[in-house]
């Protein structure tokens, strides 16, 4: 069962990474990329990392999918107009797609041909207190400085948009 369930949201995942790539709006796009997220958080699930999957579903398929949407809003994107096609990219665009999955496909076997196959549920690092205990202490420097650069984000926001509301 675990096996299907996989295969089965594994090819959600692929099917709505295909589906943000093709969509011409931009709002179409945000919904595909919730899709993807929502699957990658039943994967995790799948492998016995609860705390991992809810984080994944509360903060990237809500908070920062909010806030795609509410940056499309702001910008009023409209549908994306299709531009001059090009023969030889039509034509060579597929297989060329299928040599780089078959190359990329050989450097991974060559490079770990041995590795052990995923049991389902035996992963046992996804846990809160697991997670919390390498975040502040071995990952506690990076925390830092990307926690630093969000807060340096938010104030250059703040101060683009009292530009534009004073001029």
């Amino acid at each position: 069962m675990d096996v299907f369930l996989f295969f089965l949201f594994a090819a959600v995942a692929v099917g709505c990474a295909i589906n943000l790539i093709l969509q011409k709006h931009p709002i179409s796009s945000a919904i595909s990329l919730i899709g993807v997220m929502v699957s990658i958080a039943v994967l995790y699930l799948l492998l016995g990392a609860e705390f991992i999957a809810a984080a994944q579903v509360i903060v990237y398929a809500g908070a920062i999918m909010v806030l795609f949407v509410f940056v499309i809003m702001l910008l009023n994107t409209g549908a994306e107009e299709d531009g001059p096609s090009n023969a030889m990219s039509n034509f060579l665009g597929v297989p060329l797609i299928f040599v780089m999955v078959g190359l990329v496909s050989y450097v991974m076997m060559q490079i770990a041909p041995s590795a052990q196959l995923v049991t389902f549920g035996s992963f046992t690092g996804g846990k809160a207190e697991d997670l919390g205990i390498l975040l502040f202490t071995k990952y506690l420097l990076p925390f830092e400085t990307t926690s630093v650069l969000i807060l340096i984000a938010i104030l250059g926001a703040v101060v683009l948009a009292m530009r534009e509301v004073d001029e």
